[in-house]
């Protein structure tokens, strides 16, 4: 899930939500008008390809902002790797896993979002790595909207061209699930060793690594889309072929008649 909006209250929150809602429905309801106007007849595509647009291009502002802002050391970031920490003293707990009324349970804990500040610049280099590969993984879906879109529209809804970029949506949302599950957790634990002591409790010792199942399992899935399209190419090929073999035979008994 994207962070969107973040707030104290729940009110100001869901109004901030709300206008995201409402800034995406006017431009679908712009591009849906402008389409009736010109007497559209793939109101659905119009609204997809806009809004594909609109997603990779706030995409890649976001990202070159963020970016620039780490490489350039303007202020700091926030680790994608978690601390354990011991239980701060003077927080009430209770240890009875019976317990009657809400409490929180005793024990160790964990520092989930730690911001650190003046990284090294490798470190740096390694976190805008991370966004790059996260953002990039985020605007996939995005770009193959857009690539389906704009081909449906010209009348080539089974072309060659959409079932490469599926068969190269599914290699990169491989490749960008893995390294971008990956990354935030390596750069996070190298930014907290240069930001913590070794002799402190928040020292993190280990690395928390493994595979993104929902990267693996969205490049399966964009993998049997495209081997879907290539069929419907297959099928539509055989029957441009059967079309022209017919043509041509009519033809040639026109000219024996």
């Amino acid at each position: 899930m994207i962070a969107f909006s973040s707030s104290t209250d729940l009110g100001p929150a869901l109004a901030f939500i709300g206008v995201g809602l409402l800034v995406l429905g006017a431009v679908a309801g712009i591009t849906i008008w402008r389409g009736r106007r010109r007497g559209s007849t793939t109101l659905v595509m119009d609204v997809a390809l806009t809004l594909a647009g609109w997603w990779v291009s706030l995409g890649l502002i976001g990202l070159t902002i963020n970016v620039v802002n780490l490489i350039s050391g303007n202020g700091g970031f926030e680790a994608g790797a978690s601390v354990n920490m011991p239980w701060p003293a003077g927080v009430p707990c209770d240890s009875d896993w019976d317990a009657a009324d809400p409490a929180l349970l005793c024990g160790s804990g964990s520092l989930e979002s730690a911001y650190v500040l003046n990284s090294s610049i490798g470190i740096r280099l390694l976190v805008a790595l991370s966004q790059v590969c996260t953002t990039a993984l985020t605007l996939v879906p995005a770009v193959l909207i857009g690539v389906v879109c704009f081909q449906t529209l010209r009348g080539r809804p089974f072309a060659q061209t959409i079932v490469r970029a599926l068969y190269a949506g599914s290699i990169i949302v491989l490749v960008l699930g893995i390294v971008a599950g990956l990354l935030p957790e390596i750069s996070g634990v190298l930014a907290l060793r240069e930001a913590v002591p070794q002799e402190s409790e928040l020292y993190p010792m280990t690395f928390q690594l493994g595979l993104s199942l929902p990267a693996i399992g969205g490049a399966l899935a964009l993998a049997v889309l495209a081997a879907v399209f290539r069929q419907g190419t297959r099928l539509e090929q055989e029957r441009a072929q059967l079309q022209n073999e017919k043509a041509a035979l009519e033809k040639d008994t026109e000219g024996l008649v």
